[in-house]
């Protein structure tokens, strides 16, 4: 399976960057794909393949996490592009997280994961919200202006999920979203 830990925003949080997002998606560029909202969500670890048999311990070392972490609050605000502006493949919305919870959880859940004998993806961990991906690189000045307007309403991390992606089987091939794990911050 490919799985990956993520907080997920709740339904409010998505509606209003949803309103935000909505007039941007009839812009008439081919190279932009816009993300769809059931498929927005904050990667803490991108875990690629994992075997079933590993999946238990796996879940039971974020569980585990997730009890020792307490509710934090987190706002999607400003933006930016991987790998960067000028050359970017994905444009995101940024997050805003005053007391660093969300890249402490980060650490954590890719700790246990580690620990349960899953790979985890190397990359430095930079809080994002996909927006889009581009299908070229190309300069993306004017989408990161106007994403870094918007400042949207502060929520209360309470959870953390573990998620299967399906490529190809979502809407338009793109892929599908299930949650097969999810855990309440009880710290």
């Amino acid at each position: 399976m490919r799985l990956f830990v993520a907080v997920v925003p709740p339904q409010e949080v998505v509606e209003d960057l949803s309103e935000f997002v909505e007039p941007r998606r009839d812009h008439p560029d081919d190279d932009i794909r816009w993300a769809a909202d059931e498929h927005w969500h904050l990667t803490l670890a991108f875990l690629d393949e994992v075997p079933d048999w590993k999946t238990e311990e796996l879940e039971e070392r974020l569980e585990l996490a997730a009890k020792r972490q307490r509710p934090f609050e987190l706002q999607l605000a400003g933006a930016g592009a991987f790998p960067g502006v000028p050359d970017a493949r994905v444009l995101y919305a940024g997050v805003r997280d005053e007391t660093e919870s969300l890249k402490h959880l980060a650490m954590t859940t890719r700790s246990a994961a580690s620990r349960a004998g899953v790979t985890v993806e190397g990359r430095k961990f930079t809080p994002h919200l996909t927006l889009a991906r581009v299908r070229r690189p190309i300069d993306v000045t004017k989408w990161v202006r106007v994403f870094d307007t918007y400042n949207g309403p502060v929520w209360t991390a309470g959870s953390l999920q573990l998620i299967e992606s399906r490529l190809g089987e979502g809407p338009g091939h793109s892929a599908a979203y299930i949650t097969v794990g999810e855990w309440d911050f009880l710290g």
